[in-house]
């Protein structure tokens, strides 16, 4: 059943990224399908997006995809034929913004560079 579940997650993946990309019209610079997690159910569907951009258009760009909602929906359901089409639930991604807040983090923290393992001479082995 997990397999199954995972080809149900990468198919929605793909076609709700395309489908966003052709249908919705969002003021952010990038918005890319992260992930999408259907329930066991298959009733409701958790899409995770990162969007690229000011606070301001990342807000707005979630406002019309949940705006857009019912109208994914009806189009994903003539793409993919499953017996329920997932309810959508939009949420912002924002793993890429802690992992640069980390990777700021830590050049900020000035650790010295690790010492160069010195090289094995192979003629000192023989």
């Amino acid at each position: 059943m997990k397999n199954r579940l995972d080809r149900v997650n990468e198919l929605m993946k793909r076609e709700l990224d395309a489908l966003i990309r052709r249908e919705v019209k969002m003021p952010a610079l990038l918005v890319t399908v992260q992930e999408v997690d259907v329930a066991p159910d298959l009733k409701h569907a958790t899409v995770w997006m990162g969007i690229i951009g000011p606070k301001e258009q990342q807000y707005a760009s979630m406002a019309c995809l949940h705006d857009a909602r019912k109208q994914l929906q009806g189009q994903l359901s003539k793409r993919v034929v499953l017996k329920f089409t997932p309810q959508l639930h939009f949420k912002l991604d924002e793993t890429g913004v802690r992992g640069d807040r980390v990777l700021n983090i830590l050049s900020e923290l000035n650790l010295p560079e690790p010492a160069p393992e010195p090289e094995a001479d192979s003629d000192e082995t023989k």
